[in-house]
């Protein structure tokens, strides 16, 4: 799947969560998500992202079970109701809530520790022949934002994630379904994300698909000196139009119609190079 992709693809975020940090409780409900769906596929998303397990820095795990109680109604709603070649993405470290999920109605992991919370996931992704994103993590949620060091943060995330597109591959996941994604805000500091962004061609150098997720992260409201993450609209657009310039081929964010003409634009622009 993510050898065919040949334009930007926009990754609408849906948090069927009470805590995530900018769009927490908003679409705990069917219906509410639905909607959500329904506008972000208006806008222009071409996946969504469905997760029942916040992420941000300091969160706490979310069991399995509760994780699927979340996610697998609104995966199944989406597929009963809507269109049914959506791609919905399963955002879990859990390869129990991957295999729920999918069986629900979900063509895509997206695994934030890349196999490192449980490795079945690979096994997982490999027996049911379906893409899995594989992101960069210093550590889990819960710590990740204690004191991240890095001596060289682009050559470190790199290494690492060569690791686990090596684990990937001797689970048996084929080349061409597996994208990356360097985890912006995931045990980074401020100067780590920037020089990250900065670097995004060494990345695509690796020759699987990229994916960018700055979405409205804390470390751009420092820059624009801003604490409300709905906010950072205009800096989430930048930093996809640069992903784009660079070679990244998903962006997974909040707002998708900015997000979606930022990267139709800086597409028509690369294709003129």
């Amino acid at each position: 799947m993510f050898s065919q992709v040949n334009k930007p693809l926009i990754m609408g975020i849906l948090n069927i969560t009470p805590d995530s940090f900018s769009d927490g409780g908003k679409y705990t409900g069917i219906h509410a998500a639905l909607q959500q769906v329904k506008r972000m596929l208006a806008e222009g998303a071409d996946i969504i992202d469905i997760g029942g397990e916040s992420t941000r820095p300091g969160s706490d795990s979310v069991a399995a079970a509760e994780q699927q109680r979340r996610v697998v109604p609104v995966i199944t709603a989406i597929r009963q109701q809507l269109k049914s070649d959506i791609l919905i993405s399963i955002d879990t470290t859990s390869s129990a809530v991957a295999k729920a999920a999918l069986a629900a109605g979900a063509n895509i992991i997206n695994d934030v520790s890349a196999g490192l919370h449980d490795q079945a996931i690979l096994a997982l992704a490999a027996q049911t022949d379906v893409p899995i994103i594989l992101m960069h993590s210093q550590s889990a949620p819960k710590t990740m934002q204690e004191n991240p060091y890095y001596n060289d943060v682009v050559r470190e995330v790199i290494e690492a994630l060569k690791k686990r597109i090596d684990a990937a591959l001797k689970a048996g996941i084929k080349k061409e379904h597996i994208a990356i994604d360097p985890g912006i805000g995931f045990g980074k500091r401020k100067q780590d994300n920037l020089d990250l962004l900065a670097h995004l061609d060494a990345l695509v150098a690796l020759g699987f698909p990229v994916l960018l997720g700055a979405s409205r992260k804390r470390f751009m409201g420092t820059l624009c000196d801003v604490s409300e993450p709905s906010e950072l609209v205009t800096a989430t657009a930048v930093t996809t139009a640069l992903g784009v310039l660079a070679g990244v081929r998903i962006f997974r964010v909040h707002d998708v119609k900015e997000n979606r003409q930022a990267a139709d634009v800086a597409w028509a622009i690369r294709r003129s190079r």
